[in-house]
């Protein structure tokens, strides 16, 4: 085999930012070529981003993707270079990988799987090409080959398995390159963030390149690209079952051209993380890129002292600390478009300051607890921290309904809308801050409570970004143990001696989430069961009733209080601000599952429970 050098480029793009995105790519090919690359792989759908949704069914937007690789071109002298774009035929669209060598176009792959499952709705847009099929496509007078092709480089001949295509198991593209003696395979992807998901592509990758006896090279996109969806940026090559060379993932920076030599020694890898870090990595990199495609001047917070809440503001500070320390400060500040000079020994602390504001906004049942543990982290981050009551408001809206009701509101008969009053209540005044600073409002409500309707619309789910609405309550419980020790927040100490409470009842009454609900563990447990796998109530009790060792009618009471609250409360869900995908699954109907929102309940389903 030939010595040569092949690279693979991360890019962190936005739909629609046709100049960004072209800069970005053309940036990575001059880095490549100084390096003395020979091949230089860009991911999926590079030239336009991954997310750009219905505007793939357009007719202007693949020509204009066309258009770009037509400017791309001139630049790809001494070169070999494979980017992703959409290409329409008629009134079809194919996701496909443009190779060019030394400024002359080769040919497309288009890919031959689409991703239907979880976040993915790819058939919506394109259409699946038939392996072994080649035709003429004209571009620019040429007619150029497009299909299931394969290439070749001084003595190496490569080929494409385009994200998809590499995880369908028997029937996947890699065992028909297998048969034409590929020396290498490339996997240009926009494979979205899931915590623990890395390590599931090094072992397919690793099996990929033991099975089909070749180099194999996966390219990742970087970034939150569109708003919900992470990508990691990751670019890993594999050979004989073991994995030569992989880069540091959820970089802040717009690219990064990672280099390998094809050789079978191990080179540079990077570790693949714990859930923990890959946690805060992710967030971290997720809420840069939606402040600075946002145009935004900063984040707002309801700081309440409690976990969700605290979660997010170090969210926040971490974001900050990354950024500082990948970027040097005054990059990241550039990328933020920001103005800020600091004035103190410890700008990371200040530009904390200067990014988020929060707020404790207390009432009579709020505790001495909370309040100062919303202060402390608040002053520990450098955060921005005011505290006020919203008694007054909650005072006036409760004598207003009691006047047109014409009698007193009483816990006994009315707890709810006097809980909920008091989240609400807390909204339009936080709205208000957020405006002023021209900021992002940040909603605070978590995937255990979504799923649960354990979360007040207009109240805590008031905001523009959720960012943690697709984690569980029970993950973030432990995390924020972890975070204290590993972070060095030492201003976590106050949330994690707090037993998580909503505060909204007398505090004579002892309100605590989980008396309200159930344990968060067991709610996890049900909902890995009845929404990552899809299982009925019946099988949930027979599989959980072996494993947890409860009581049995509790057992059935939790299963019966969590499907009915979930059927009740998909509107709600329906309404929450766009989250991160940040674990395996979520519950957002807009990108993982979809519920009716009026539904019989599983009513026959639960009745089935006490028959047994």
């Amino acid at each position: 085999m030939a010595a040569i050098k092949l690279a693979g480029a991360t890019v962190n793009q936005t739909p629609l930012d046709w100049k960004g995105n072209l800069d970005r790519i053309l940036q990575a090919i001059q880095e490549a070529k100084s390096e003395r690359v020979d091949i230089l792989c860009f991911p999926e759908l590079a030239i336009t981003g991954y997310g750009s949704e219905d505007l793939f069914l357009s007719y202007w937007y693949p020509q204009k993707a066309l258009a770009q690789l037509g400017k791309l071109i001139p630049f790809c002298q001494d070169i070999t270079v494979a980017v992703g774009l959409p290409v329409r035929i008629q009134d079809k669209v194919y996701n496909t990988v443009a190779v060019i060598e030394n400024a002359e176009l080769k040919g497309f792959v288009a890919k031959q799987f689409m991703a239907i499952d979880g976040v993915h709705y790819e058939f919506r847009w394109f259409t699946p090409w038939e392996a072994n099929q080649v035709i003429d496509f004209e571009f620019e007078g040429k007619n150029i080959p497009l299909g299931d092709l394969t290439f070749h480089h001084r003595g190496i001949q490569y080929g494409f398995e385009i994200c998809e295509d590499a995880w369908r198991g028997k029937v996947r593209p890699g065992y028909r390159l297998r048969d034409r003696k590929v020396d290498l395979i490339f996997n240009p992807s926009a494979s979205h963030f899931a915590m623990g998901k890395t390590a599931e592509r090094k072992e397919l990758f690793e099996y990929s390149s033991e099975i089909f006896n070749c180099y194999y090279c996966y390219v990742n996109l970087l970034g939150n690209e569109a708003g919900r969806m992470i990508f990691d940026g990751e670019i890993l090559l594999t050979k004989s079952g073991k994995t030569v060379g992989r880069n540091q993932l959820l970089s802040f920076r717009d690219f990064q051209v990672f280099h390998f030599e094809l050789e079978d020694k191990a080179q540079n890898i990077a570790p693949i993380h714990p859930k923990e870090w890959e946690f805060v990595q992710a967030s971290a990199l997720g809420l840069f890129d939606y402040l600075r495609k946002s145009k935004s001047n900063g984040f707002v917070l309801s700081l309440s002292g409690g976990a969700d809440s605290s979660t997010i503001a170090v969210l926040v500070a971490e974001m900050v600390r990354r950024g500082i320390k990948e970027l040097g400060l005054n990059e990241f500040v550039k990328k933020l478009e920001l103005s800020f000079s600091p004035k103190s020994d410890n700008p990371e602390k200040e530009l904390v300051g200067r990014l988020l504001t929060t707020a404790y906004q207390g009432t009579k049942n709020s505790s001495a607890e909370t309040y100062q543990s919303a202060k402390s982290l608040a002053e520990s981050l450098g955060a921005v921290f005011h505290f006020w009551t919203i008694d007054e408001e909650v005072h006036s809206y409760t004598a207003k309904i009691e006047t047109a009701i014409g009698r007193k509101l009483t816990w006994e008969q009315d707890d709810i809308a006097l809980q909920n009053i008091q989240a609400r209540a807390r909204s339009p005044i936080i709205w208000m801050l957020a405006n002023l600073k021209n900021a992002l409002l940040i909603s605070t409500s978590n995937r255990s409570e979504g799923d649960v309707g354990y979360t007040t619309m207009d109240g805590d789910t008031s905001g523009s970004i959720s960012p943690i609405a697709a984690v569980d309550k029970h993950f973030i419980q432990q995390w924020l143990q972890w975070a204290e020790k590993n972070l060095d927040r030492p201003g976590l100490s106050y949330v994690n001696s707090l037993t998580p409470t909503a505060e909204l009842r007398p505090l004579e009454r002892t309100q605590t989430d989980e008396k309200d609900l159930m344990p968060y563990a067991i709610i996890v447990e049900i909902e890995r069961l009845a929404i990552r796998d899809k299982r009925s109530p019946m099988d949930i009790f027979l599989l959980l009733n072996d494993e947890l060792g409860l009581d049995q009618t509790v057992l059935k009471d939790y299963i019966k209080k969590f499907f009915r609250l979930w059927s009740r409360n998909q509107w709600k869900r329906e309404r929450l601000a766009p989250s991160f995908h940040l674990d395996e699954f979520n519950v957002d109907p807009k990108t993982w599952y979809r519920f009716p929102i009026l539904s019989g309940g599983f009513a026959e389903e639960l009745e089935l429970l006490d028959q047994i």
